[in-house]
């Protein structure tokens, strides 16, 4: 698999925190790349910085040979670079289908001026639009609900729903901050076969979690952080077995099976 992402001795510091130090790793082309580590690792900071919501202080961050370093977010979308956050961030009066409908937003809006005239381009967008959306519900399990407002939705239906919404945007990069947190063994099941569909459909990830259980069964590659530092990189079954990982972090041997 070829390098799609590069991240060369990123560091952040906040006051006298150093939350990143020389931080180094890729995700390859079709690769799910999971972060772990424990609160205050620099976990979801490191997601910050690769999307654009914070600038490193050095460092630099690379997609397919582009440098986009401290690049806006919304920029980055464009290039097909995604991110959800740890909380649900669904708009909470909005059916889904419009939630999706908004995330599909930035890369299919034909522009003001043709979509106020209906242009030929703004229909043919508008067709994309719906496809994707009708894909997304039924690949998310949420065609049964399309027309619900998303504030009446169970926790696990909103957490789906905000990951459709970064799917819709069509990625090539999607980062997925702690998308199993608070959900059940069944709806963390649901979401990692989504993620394992989407991965096969041809998308990278990201995905930063605390669980190594989880982040094991689901990923290629894992990069566990302490203290805003790399402590170990590799397969599942060579980071769990790592005695660095075990002494800073798991306590035990961590059987990813």
């Amino acid at each position: 698999m070829s390098g799609l992402l590069e991240v060369r001795g990123m560091s952040k510091r906040f006051g006298a925190v150093q939350a990143i130090e020389r931080l180094d790793f890729e995700v390859k082309q079709g690769e799910i790349l999971g972060i772990i580590g424990p609160n205050g690792a620099g976990k979801t900071t490191a997601i910050n910085l690769i999307s654009g919501v914070m600038r490193p202080d050095v460092g630099s961050i690379t997609l397919a040979g582009e440098d986009v370093t401290g690049m806006r977010p919304d920029r980055l979308v464009r290039r097909g670079v995604v991110r959800t956050f740890q909380a649900t961030t669904v708009y909470q009066e909005r059916t889904v289908r419009e939630n999706l409908r908004r995330g599909a937003f930035t890369t299919i809006y034909p522009g003001f001026w043709a979509a106020f005239l209906g242009t030929g381009s703004a229909r043919a967008a508008d067709r994309r639009t719906e496809t994707t959306i009708g894909e997304l519900l039924t690949w998310l399990g949420l065609g049964e609900v399309a027309e619900a407002e998303a504030r009446n939705l169970p926790y696990g239906y909103q957490k789906v729903l905000g990951l459709g919404m970064a799917l819709a945007a069509r990625p090539r990069l999607a980062m997925l901050d702690e998308p199993a947190a608070g959900l059940s063994h069944d709806e963390a099941a649901h979401v990692a076969d989504v993620i394992r569909r989407t991965n096969a459909d041809g998308v990278s990830l990201i995905v930063v979690d605390h669980n190594m259980r989880f982040i094991s069964r689901l990923c290629h590659r894992i990069v566990v952080l302490h203290h805003g530092t790399e402590l170990a990189t590799g397969t599942p079954q060579d980071v769990t077995r790592d005695p660095r990982v075990v002494d800073a972090y798991l306590g035990t041997v961590h059987d990813p099976a």
